[in-house]
């Protein structure tokens, strides 16, 4: 279940009380006159469960309440109440397949940032990824992939492609190629630091059995991206964070970036070219597999709508 609350204008109050009690997914409707103080208004809540959050707030969007009132909407992880059930078993479809697409595009907005805090777990990663390589440990190259924060302006350039939203275009756009070559930049004067002190040697690349597959580039390297950027856009639409984990660590975006600048600083061109290769493929096969998976949620959606359209009517 979701908690929604909406700050109305008194003239559509009795709008919006019609519009969430016609809606079967909606319990515990509360009104509240007068409550809201800034922007001014009445307070109507609602708990709301998740297959029919995304078409409820188009009909308060259609209201205008987006421009001179609010809506929010939060996860609720305990909600003991029959009637609450009973919105659930009312509302059509699953929860788990739902996809709230104002909460979505508010994910992705903010998780493709290009921050200091972007920025540093980025290059971070990086840096342990190379380390990683460097020692031939593919413990510290699987932490690197959890470190690493990239899905978040992938995803966020798949959800602008599908809505044609140019704002999160420009934002995961932005943030994948500044943080990318800044962090390898980084991590390439790092490599000569290590030269320098005597850690690294050219030849300490030529036996890297463990961590081989970062610049390894065949067929499943674009499978895995494939299905990494469809779990990874599943779970962030069915709100199961969790499961990016498991996205992080089956790709190689972060390791691939971070050897392609120790291969090239080490003047080993091939094993640096492949491994921009494989951060290529990576990158392209997420945003690809990802957009084609909102598309067709999307296209679900409208017929969805477009049946209860018709049913209602």
């Amino acid at each position: 279940m979701l908690h929604l609350r909406v700050i109305s204008p008194p003239d559509r109050t009795d709008a919006v009380r019609a519009v969430l009690a016609e809606e079967p997914g909606v319990a515990h409707l509360i009104g509240l006159p007068g409550a809201a103080v800034r922007p001014a208004g009445d307070v109507l809540e609602a708990d709301v469960a998740r297959e029919c959050a995304d078409a409820l707030l188009g009909r308060l969007r259609d209201l205008g309440l987006d421009h001179d009132g609010a809506v929010t909407l939060e996860v609720l992880d305990t909600v003991l109440s029959d009637a609450a059930d009973e919105a659930e078993e009312a509302a059509p479809g699953e929860g788990s397949d739902a996809v709230v697409w104002d909460e979505l595009i508010a994910r992705t907005g903010e998780e493709s940032r290009l921050s200091f805090s972007f920025q540093a777990f980025l290059t971070i990663a990086c840096l342990l990824a190379a380390i990683g390589a460097i020692t031939d440990s593919p413990v510290l190259v699987v932490g690197a992939m959890v470190l690493g924060p990239e899905f978040g302006p992938l995803a966020a350039v798949a959800v602008g492609v599908v809505l044609r939203r140019r704002d999160l275009l420009r934002r995961g756009g932005l943030a994948l190629l500044v943080g990318f070559p800044l962090g390898m930049a980084i991590t390439a004067l790092a490599t000569l630091l290590f030269d320098a002190t005597g850690l690294l040697s050219s030849s300490t690349l030529d036996h890297l059995d463990q961590v081989e597959f970062i610049y390894e580039v065949g067929p499943f390297s674009l499978i895995v991206a494939v299905l990494a950027g469809l779990a990874g856009i599943l779970a962030l639409t069915s709100a199961k964070a969790a499961s990016l984990v498991g996205v992080f660590i089956s790709v190689t975006t972060v390791p691939a970036a971070a050897f392609a600048s120790v291969a090239a600083v080490e003047g080993r061109w091939r094993e640096a070219g492949l491994s921009a290769l494989q951060l290529a493929v990576n990158l392209v096969g997420i945003v690809v597999a990802a957009a084609l998976a909102l598309l067709v949620a999307r296209r679900s959606r409208r017929r969805r709508d477009a049946g209860r359209a018709l049913s209602s009517g």
